[in-house]
């Protein structure tokens, strides 16, 4: 007991404790020795007891996804797992692991409690030392937070990048081995002989196809394929070549079996097939030009919808339209939004710029809109018939505008709600949150924006209302 009580006395923490108080803490405590790579305590673990580190090192760590995070390593003479106890923590949000061998006095809260009613010294140094730690752990995790963020919207990003390039790319290959085939067709037909007369009924059908497939609607299942199969008869009857494959595009273009009889009545029967074979691998040039142009132009916006989410080359602090951060956020977070949600925008047209740090209200957007998604998709597991539905909405309050990100899913529990704004809370399981999310949103609200965050739920209908200045003093 001396020896252990000398390394007590050697803990900065104790220092200036009694013996009484020493040996009260001997008798209270349970010595425990670890091998290196043991593990202590694992996340998720009951925080039921607080440790004093006489010998070795401890790593502690948080998981997040598949990846374990470092959050601090602490040596010999240290007390720690204070905070989960102080913060009224029930759980441990983090795993510790021995480095070297240790030796560990682990106390349980109750006697932690005593010790600190019982001595205003130990009080006064653990409650620094926590604040500290709270602090520090924070500025780790909060750096933390906007990389699994970061990371998160970065393969949302790739995967809807990736669509329209892909969809590009293969585009190009058809147009260029259309072009293989439109080139002699063309070459062909002026060969043929035809009349002055003739070129120019071929020009204007050019155009008049070309016309006809930009304005045609979309046509059901069972539509295309009866048409089809009546185009592809007629095709057959006159000996066409490729019958199945152009009958498609003349379908997708709005064509009938009229349009193509007045094809047959202007022009030479030993031409038609090389005319409507010509007008498809035409039509088919033009969709795949428009193909490009879709996804380059998807690509664009995704682009910029990067740049304003980021608000690169822009100023920290700045006039910002709050409806254009929401939406460069949905755009980021497209990839995670189902085709069966629905997006319900109730903006306040009227709706003025406010001074604020765009980039951080982009973070609080892209948090709370993704809690709304996981809520969602958790009652859809069990709730065939439900309609999954996101609604936001804008006004103006007088000096201030308010946003209201809204959603149907599960809801919050009432018991959790006062807690979901604590450092380290979460409701997801262990390695899906860092429970900084929505911290960090009441930080860049409260801290920061000098604003007010409010959550109002019930299963079915979950509210978050953030009211902000409009002026950042």
């Amino acid at each position: 007991m001396t020896d252990l009580k000398n390394t007590l006395r050697q803990v900065p923490l104790l220092a200036e404790l009694p013996d009484s108080h020493l040996n009260w803490l001997i008798e209270q405590g349970t010595e425990v020795h670890l091998q290196p790579g043991e593990l202590h305590r694992k996340e998720g673990d009951r925080a039921d007891h607080v440790f004093i580190l006489l010998e070795g090192e401890v790593r502690i760590t948080q998981k997040v996804g598949n990846e374990e995070i470092l959050l601090v390593t602490y040596q010999a003479k240290t007390l720690f797992g204070e905070l989960p106890v102080l913060l009224g923590d029930e759980f441990f949000w983090a795993s510790g692991r021995a480095v070297t061998h240790c030796q560990i006095l682990e106390l349980s809260n109750q006697a932690f409690m005593e010790l600190l009613s019982s001595c205003s010294c130990v009080m006064t140094k653990i409650l620094r030392t926590m604040a500290q730690r709270v602090q520090e752990v924070q500025v780790i995790s909060q750096q933390r937070e906007k990389l699994v963020a970061l990371g998160t919207l970065a393969a949302g990003l790739a995967h809807e990048l990736n669509n329209p390039a892909s969809a590009g790319r293969r585009a190009v290959g058809q147009l260029r081995s259309t072009f293989q085939e439109l080139q002699p067709l063309t070459l062909k037909l002026n060969l043929s002989g035809m009349s002055a007369k003739q070129q120019q009924f071929l020009g204007a059908l050019q155009q008049d196809a070309i016309s006809r497939a930009q304005q045609s609607i979309q046509l059901d299942a069972l539509t295309i394929s009866d048409r089809e199969d009546e185009i592809t008869n007629w095709l057959d009857e006159r000996s066409i070549s490729n019958s199945w494959k152009i009958a498609s595009t003349f379908v997708a273009a709005g064509f009938t079996i009229d349009w193509l009889e007045n094809i047959e009545t202007n022009v030479d029967l030993s031409t038609l097939d090389d005319v409507l074979n010509w007008i498809a691998s035409a039509l088919m040039s033009v969709s795949l030009l428009d193909e490009i142009d879709r996804s380059t132009e998807r690509i664009s916006t995704l682009i910029q919808a990067v740049k304003d989410y980021s608000y690169m080359d822009q100023a920290p602090l700045q006039e910002i339209d709050i409806h254009q951060g929401i939406e460069s956020t949905l755009t980021m977070l497209s990839s995670k939004i189902k085709p069966e949600i629905a997006i319900n925008r109730d903006y306040d047209c009227d709706l003025p710029q406010i001074s604020a740090y765009g980039s951080e209200l982009n973070q609080v957007w892209t948090s709370l809109i993704d809690n709304s998604l996981d809520a969602i998709e958790e009652r859809m597991k069990y709730d065939l018939a439900f309609a999954p539905t996101i609604s936001i909405r804008t006004s103006c309050e007088t000096d201030r505008v308010l946003v209201e990100i809204a959603d149907n899913g599960s809801g919050i529990p009432s018991e959790i709600q006062s807690h979901l704004f604590d450092p380290f809370f979460t409701t997801k399981g262990v390695g899906k949150g860092t429970g900084l999310g929505l911290h960090s949103a009441y930080r860049i609200i409260v801290g920061e924006h000098h604003g007010d965050i409010r959550v109002f739920s019930e299963p079915g209908n979950t509210r978050f209302q953030i009211r902000l200045p409009l002026q950042l003093l």
